[in-house]
């Protein structure tokens, strides 16, 4: 059979292909000359021309072997084939003159010799003899041939390990990534492809003056942090360690691989210039407003005005406003209506129930169910202790005693409730005391925490004690000054429990979008996209497996870095810790451990889970009704059945992942430059098994993408409303005696919303976290690929099949255990279903969700 199938390939004269892709014209309106000056290139004989390169027969130059290349080829028709003026797809025809000594494609070469780049998509082989299709997925920018060095090369969608790889095909596979890591020099630009590493050291902004300058993170023992993709851009004027920064007045447009940039639907397109219009127009023409006639919300009232009616503004501010924002992108991002300004949509806190968030049962659930669930722990010890150097601050031993807890623990003592695993504590007190003197040399003013729980016979856990501390005045070599709060239903003592609560949340608030959200999210990812893209070749099945894990992270990261962790950026706005925000951030990394990453593990550490053989997978939650732990171990298996099942395919023995020179080199690399600074911890695993290979894989895609959607998608549900999830707190708590006291006795609101989020931050803030909870029209979610023909192995594609079907019973599942009534803690008492591990979601503000990548 195959001989014939041979006969007939030698007698075949030519081979149909088609392609797909996407015009220049189509994706940037501002560059409709691109069409034009493409057309008449086409006239004088300049076109796209492609060329097949054997996988089977070689050529020679002495050590240099390289696949045969089959004659040039011609997209054919592209002035007749016309491109809809949306945002499409172009299907082309192609014709390869057939020639024997080729074989079986395994790769092409295309040249682009138009006057603007298009985004290729695919090129598909249509019954090459003895084979069937051959596909080629492509998804990536192909430049002029005069910006760049050498003709694009695409694989196809076979799968090989370095060793396996055909010896024609290798030079290239070789030279491929040699191309992507670039040589470490100069300033990259937009045709560049190249994943290089570089320190935050473009957060900083000292020639705008000495208020701007922050400290380089990364390279250091005392501000480590993880590596971010390399621009290349020179450095200040002032600073020779600081990367200068783009001009506002240019663009957002910073350097990242043009592959890695949004796609042309995404609506994260559409953020780029939502943020950048808040950061230009919105923010001062409403600091300007706000200077001259400064408000405050005076009850809840005013803030659900926000939601009802909006913020009234005079019309020459508007005006301005409208002038130089586009309409249709006011109308959306901005939701203007005759004379009112930032209406925003109704938060699902409040949409039931507009007081239920003020309940010490919510406040509770919100740690097990909310956007930041990833902090409680099980306390074993009363009074809880400190892991702060005691030579440095003292004595930071908690003083909440057993007094403060043993009347409110439904009949049992202490030392019962702690053998009963009962006390549970969300702790922020060590992350903050080491920062708090300067923050609150800041306009914050605000405590470090510690808050004790219990829980319920019902699985529902309550309050029992806050404790809000502060730097001892003498010197933090003296500890700390504390005060302990209880609950209090009625009075003024209820009103000082609702600020205690207060305080708390705002500590909660900004250790989320610092820590929980941005750090072990968004930047711990961000170098392995970097290496995988530098190390592993694109027929590499690991980069097959987390390729689709790392869309759109650089490109978001880039944006946070110019507009929203940088100097004087949204967060250091909007966010307590204000201008040592990200500094906190990196001394906190310092206690980062990539195998505790894994959700058991974390669990485990946490004390909220204990391995227990006779439990679903091996562990039993201290808390059964845990949503967040419940449905993440659901995720988390699944991913990792699937990571088992695609890993063993490609790697039958641990040998041959000791032998993998690709694999070890990318792994090298991730522990020794991406996250550089931790390169000498123990606890690194060594990949030298398929086990360690599946736990790291595992990991990856879990950050990437469940836990990611887990702190990100429920930002504008739960902190919309901002009274719920205040980020800043402005004064301490007031003194008996005080004109604050009095007033918390007179206008208890007024007195808890002069405490926390100004009115002008919490504008601005509710604007971005809408943005940036929202889903794009073109996500892809969990369990799914952008195309079906991502590989041609069919054992793999049969793993993925059954790892979507798992994902749909999870789907099933959480529905069901939503709607039961048994689990009080999935619902609460604001009404709001747990749905932020639910896998798949429509677009916009949905609370539910799980992207494959960090994209936004």
């Amino acid at each position: 059979m195959f001989v014939n199938d041979v006969e007939k390939m030698r007698k075949r004269e030519s081979i149909e292909a088609r392609v797909i892709l996407m015009k220049k014209n189509v994706l940037d309106f501002n560059d409709l000359s691109a069409s034009l000056l493409d057309r008449l290139h086409e006239f004088l004989g300049k076109r796209v021309s492609l060329q097949l390169i054997s996988s089977v027969h070689a050529h020679s130059a002495g050590n240099d072997i390289r696949g045969k290349l089959g004659k040039s080829a011609y997209l054919e028709d592209w002035i007749s084939t016309i491109t809809p003026l949306k945002a499409g797809e172009s299907a082309f025809k192609v014709t390869f003159d057939w020639d024997e000594d080729i074989g079986i494609p395994g790769a092409f070469l295309i040249r682009n010799d138009h006057h603007s780049e298009f985004f290729l998509k695919s090129l598909t082989l249509e019954s090459v003899p003895g084979h069937g299709d051959i596909h080629f997925i492509c998804n990536s920018w192909v430049y002029p041939a005069r910006k760049s060095k050498t003709d694009r090369i695409f694989f196809s969608n076979k799968t090989y390990l370095p060793s396996q790889t055909p010896v024609p095909l290798l030079k290239y596979r070789e030279e491929e990534l040699e191309n992507l890591r670039g040589n470490g020099r100069g300033t990259l630009e937009e045709w560049d492809r190249v994943y290089d590493y570089a320190y935050y050291n473009d957060l900083s902004d000292p020639d705008k003056g000495p208020q701007y300058a922050r400290p380089v993170l990364g390279g250091s023992t005392e501000y480590p942090y993880p590596r971010r993709g390399r621009t290349g851009r020179p450095p200040t004027k002032s600073d020779a360690k600081s990367e200068s920064r783009l001009n506002f007045a240019m663009s957002l447009d910073i350097y990242v691989p043009r592959d890695e940039r949004f796609g042309h639907l995404k609506l994260a397109d559409f953020l780029a210039n939502a943020l950048k219009s808040l950061v230009q127009v919105v923010k001062p023409e409403l600091e300007s407003l706000f200077d001259s006639t400064p408000e405050e919300f005076d009850s809840f009232e005013d803030v659900f005005k926000l939601y009802e009616g909006g913020i009234k503004v005079p019309e020459g501010i508007l005006k301005n406003i409208r002038d130089k924002i586009p309409a249709e992108l006011l109308k959306e991002i901005l939701r203007t209506d005759g004379e009112r300004f930032l209406k925003f949509p109704l938060p699902q806190v409040i949409k039931e129930d507009k007081s239920a968030w003020r309940t010490d049962e919510e406040f509770s659930r919100e740690m097990l169910a909310g956007v930041n669930p990833v902090i409680i722990r099980c306390l074993q010890e009363l009074p809880p202790t400190s892991k702060l150097d005691t030579k440095v601050y003292g004595d930071q031993t908690s003083t909440i005693r057993k007094k403060h807890i043993e009347s409110n623990i439904d009949g049992l003592t202490v030392d019962e409730a702690i053998r009963q695993k009962r006390f549970f504590i969300l702790d922020h007190h060590d992350a903050l005391i080491p920062y708090l003197r300067k923050i609150n040399s800041t306009s914050t003013k605000t405590y470090a925490s510690r808050t004790i729980l219990f829980l319920q016979n019902d699985g529902t856990l309550k309050p029992l004690a806050i404790e809000l501390s502060l730097p001892h005045p003498e010197g933090d070599q003296y500890g700390v000054i504390s005060k302990v709060y209880t609950p209090a239903k009625e009075g003024v003592e209820n009103t000082i429990w609702q600020l205690a609560k207060a305080y708390v949340a705002v500590n909660d608030s900004g250790y989320h979008q610092l820590i929980s959200h941005w750090l072990n999210t968004h930047a711990v990812i961000e170098p392995f996209v970097i290496a995988t893209n530098r190390q592993l070749s694109v027929l590499h099945p690991i980069h097959k497996l987390l390729h689709p894990h790392f869309r759109d992270t650089m490109n978001i990261n880039a944006l946070a870095r110019q507009i929203l962790i940088n100097a004087g950026g949204f967060v250091e706005a909007t966010v307590f810790p204000s201008k040592y925000s990200m500094e906190m951030s990196s001394v906190i990394y310092k206690n980062w451990v990539f195998p505790d990453q894994a959700l058991p593990v974390d669990l485990i550490k946490r004390g909220m889970a204990v391995e227990d053989s006779r439990c679903p997978h091996g562990l039993r939650l201290v808390i059964e009704d845990y949503p967040y732990a419940v449905d993440g171990l659901e995720i988390w298996f699944a991913i990792k059945k699937w990571v088992q099942d695609y890993c063993s395919f490609y790697y039958k023995e641990d040998d041959t992942i000791k032998k993998d020179l690709e694999l070890q080199s990318w792994w090298k690399e991730i522990r020794e430059e991406g996250h550089g600074d931790k390169k000498n911890e123990p606890w690194w695993p060594k990949i030298q098994s398929g086990e360690e290979l599946v736990e790291v894989c595992t990991i990856i895609i879990w950050v990437a993408s469940a836990l990611h959607a887990a702190t990100n998608f429920g930002q504008y549900p739960y902190a919309g409303f901002l009274p719920n999830r205040p980020t800043i707190s402005r004064r301490l708590m007031p003194e008996e005696g005080s004109v604050e006291y009095d007033e918390l006795v007179g206008n208890p609101e007024k007195a808890f919303l002069k405490t926390i989020t100004a009115q002008l931050p919490t504008l601005i803030g509710i604007s971005l976290i809408e943005i940036l909870s929202r889903h794009s029209s073109d996500e892809v979610y969990l369990g799914q690929r952008d195309t079906p023909n991502w590989t041609c192995d069919v054992e793999p594609l049969e793993a993925f099949n059954k790892f979507g079907k798992r994902l749909t019973q999870i789907e099933e599942k959480i529905v069901t255990m939503n709607n039961d009534g048994k689990h009080k803690n999935r619902v609460g008492p604001v009404n709001m279903p747990y749905t932020l591990l639910y896998p798949t979601s429509k677009a916009g503000l949905t609370g539910m969700g799980i992207p494959n990548s960090v994209s936004i």
